[in-house]
């Protein structure tokens, strides 16, 4: 019965030991893999860490709520309006850009900011993140606007021919013109969240 006993335990404590080593072999290999990455790959792997909390949501994370019938309770020029009727008609629902804002659709006295609000200086990188820069520069509808520019998305205002400093394009100068709501009873510092004014 001893015999058994031993054997059992040592067997276990062979099984703990190869688990043991394996585990620190696993570790041992990524650190080496981490040291061994270039510049490049460590900034990327370092951007893409740093996106994972900031990433727009997949098409499947909010799938039942494609058709957007909460939002166009509210806003109701959705049905037409280019920017959500576009994106709905891709299976694209609004969560996947402002969240689910459960607390801005519930709040009957309307004062709670949608979730996810963009300034200006976030509109250009949140739709670059489904929309690629080399996507963009190989459309023709494009291409009068790239011309002759490293691209519309740089963050310094480019000097024109006359030296004076021509505006920064956004996203929205173009597509999405009207993606507010029609009629504003309440604003928010995007930014922020911080409620403007009320009526």
């Amino acid at each position: 019965m001893k015999l058994v006993k031993r054997k059992s335990v040592t067997t276990c404590g062979l099984v703990m030991s190869g688990l043991l080593l394996l585990f620190a072999a696993n570790c041992s290999c990524k650190k080496g893999i981490e040291k061994s990455m270039t510049k490049s790959e460590a900034e990327e792997a370092a951007v893409e860490k740093l996106t994972e909390d900031t990433e727009v949501k997949t098409q499947t994370s909010y799938e039942s709520f494609v058709a957007n019938p909460f939002c166009k309770a509210c806003h109701l020029d959705f049905d037409e309006e280019e920017l959500a009727l576009d994106h709905e008609l891709a299976g694209i629902g609004c969560e996947r850009c402002h969240g689910e804002s459960e607390r801005h659709r519930s709040d009957e006295d309307n004062i709670t900011p949608p979730e996810i609000m963009y300034p200006k200086s976030k509109i250009n990188p949140t739709c670059m993140m489904c929309h690629p820069r080399h996507e963009l520069q190989e459309t023709e509808d494009h291409e009068p606007l790239l011309a002759g520019a490293e691209t519309i998305f740089d963050e310094v205002c480019e000097p024109s021919a006359s030296g004076a400093a021509e505006a920064k394009q956004y996203c929205t100068d173009c597509h999405g013109t009207k993606h507010r709501m029609k009629v504003r009873i309440v604003r928010w510092n995007k930014a922020t969240g911080e409620l403007i004014e009320s009526e």
